[in-house]
């Protein structure tokens, strides 16, 4: 038996309602307007059934802290730094607002590996968000933690002496440079308190990036807003993102798609061309 198989199994869920008020305040933090229809963006439902532990009984980085009882969901992984390293998303029906909802979450699979930077446990949940009309989405997130970084180790990401993204086969194309407000805008929106998105003593001194760290879902968010703009509100069946590297706050961000129907590649590139972010979709037939 692994000494984590206790938690393999372990489902938590959570309920909670699509506010108008936090519809609002997504559309205002990327600068859109609301759907024509009335539903919401795709990529909200990580604004929902978040959890809400006490701020008194959060760890060093920010994030709840966890421990061997029934109650903790999550298993509690001594590896102190933490990382959203990927997911794969179905959309089944849009979600709208004032709708009450319900997420579903089971602890899938735990896996030990061993890379160049130490050792690394990987975390997969399973999540099922119900609206009042039935699913809506199904998502298999992964979590990976990860050894301390050393008090000298080089920080990270590497700033490369030159580069650029090559841009000449990718259909779509936005650039932008992420910033403090718009990082704040999103731990809010997501009650996400990791210190590596707005503590940049704490993310450069203790977990040796080179400056603040833009959250994997927004780049994911940023890039299913680009898949908006080219195809329409809500026009995807599938989506599934792989980090990369770290996006740094106040450093350009190229996102881009190519490819239509069940084939569609995205990807978000740093400015000296460091792949940030691949990721694939599939539209509605």
């Amino acid at each position: 038996m692994g000494v984590w198989d206790a938690w393999i199994g372990r489902e938590e869920v959570r309920t909670d309602r699509v506010d108008a008020g936090l519809v609002s305040r997504w559309l205002a933090t990327f600068d859109r307007d609301a759907p024509s229809d009335g539903n919401v963006p795709q990529g909200l439902h990580w604004c929902l059934c978040l959890p809400d532990a006490a701020t008194a009984k959060l760890g060093p980085d920010g994030h709840p802290l966890r421990d061997d009882g029934e109650g903790s969901f999550l298993p509690p992984i001594a590896l102190p730094r933490r990382m959203w390293a990927s997911s794969k998303v179905e959309f089944f029906a849009p979600l709208r607002v004032g709708e009450a909802v319900t997420r579903n979450s089971r602890v899938q699979t735990i896996t030990e590996k061993s890379g160049g930077s130490g050792q690394l446990v990987f975390v997969d949940v399973a999540h099922e968000t119900f609206a009042e009309s039935g699913l809506s989405v199904r998502e298999v997130q992964s979590i990976v933690y990860r050894e301390a970084a050393g008090p000298d180790a080089a920080l990270s990401p590497p700033k490369a002496e030159q580069g650029h993204v090559d841009l000449d086969d990718w259909s779509s194309h936005r650039m932008l440079t992420p910033s403090e407000p718009l990082l704040f805008r999103y731990s809010a929106l997501t009650f996400n308190s990791h210190r590596i998105h707005y503590d940049l003593p704490y993310a450069r001194d203790e977990e040796r990036y080179r400056g603040l760290v833009v959250h994997g879902p927004l780049t994911a968010s940023l890039l299913l807003d680009l898949a908006r703009r080219a195809l329409g509100d809500n026009a995807l069946a599938s989506f599934a993102f792989r980090g990369v590297s770290p996006a740094i706050c106040g450093e350009a961000l190229h996102l881009v798609m190519r490819g239509s129907g069940c084939d569609i590649e995205m990807a978000a590139f740093a400015g000296d061309g460091r792949q940030i972010m691949a990721a694939s979709a599939q539209g509605h037939i």
